[in-house]
């Protein structure tokens, strides 16, 4: 199996450039619980739109700028002049795709784990779309009253409690095998042994192609 450098998800994102319900063209608002993310800006421009404890932000994107925030950050990608395309880094590869990925709906549909399910089923462009809009309907709800965020917590925790072990079977085959086998070649090193370079390599991905929460994304796992 091929990894990329640290256990990372690569993926190339052209950011949606459907009309929303407030005339803003973009994706679906959602927030990860265990996985950094960082965007790196290759062509157009638009913004993140994020809600944390702090508060609400919107960071500008153009091209070479690069954005990075940690779990807990509500995020919404926003293409300004229909042109936004970036390289997304993130970390864990696999568990967003497995679950780690809770969209900010509104708190009937994340109280229900069955209405929730069908929500946040993708496929085709009609269904990204609906999903997309529900998802915003809860972010705005959110950004203009914040007090609601400690219940969007509990709610996402909830939807992913039965995903953790499969969360951690992908850590451990991923990024913790990476950093422990780091620490395996610093021992080596200092013991004097040198043998891990002849186990050298050169290895790729394949990409894969679907529309995702926030664009139509070349996804290049590990």
């Amino acid at each position: 199996m091929t990894h990329l450098p640290g256990g990372v998800g690569l993926s190339e994102l052209r950011v949606y450039d459907w009309p929303a319900p407030d005339g803003v063209c973009g994706g679906s608002p959602h927030m990860h619980l265990v996985c950094s993310e960082a965007y790196v800006v290759v062509e157009g421009s638009g913004s993140v739109q994020t809600l944390t404890w702090s508060g609400y932000a919107e960071t500008p994107l153009e091209p070479g700028a690069v954005v990075s925030f940690s779990p807990g950050t509500i995020h919404r990608l926003v293409n300004g002049d229909g042109r936004l395309r970036i390289v997304v880094v993130m970390q864990n590869s696999g568990l967003p795709e497995a679950g780690d990925a809770v969209f900010t709906f509104p708190p009937h549909v994340l109280a229900s784990g069955e209405l929730y399910g069908r929500a946040a089923a993708g496929g085709d462009e009609e269904a990204v779309l609906r999903r997309r809009d529900l998802a915003l309907a809860g972010f705005f709800a959110l950004r203009d009253d914040p007090s609601g965020l400690a219940a969007f917590h509990e709610a996402a925790g909830r939807i992913v409690s039965g995903k953790l072990d499969e969360f951690e079977k992908r850590w451990s085959a991923g990024a913790r095998a990476m950093a422990e086998a780091t620490g395996e070649q610093l021992a080596a090193l200092r013991r004097g042994e040198l043998s891990h370079l002849r186990e050298a390599a050169v290895g790729g991905t394949v990409p894969h192609d679907r529309l995702g929460m926030c664009g139509h994304l070349r996804a290049h796992q590990s």
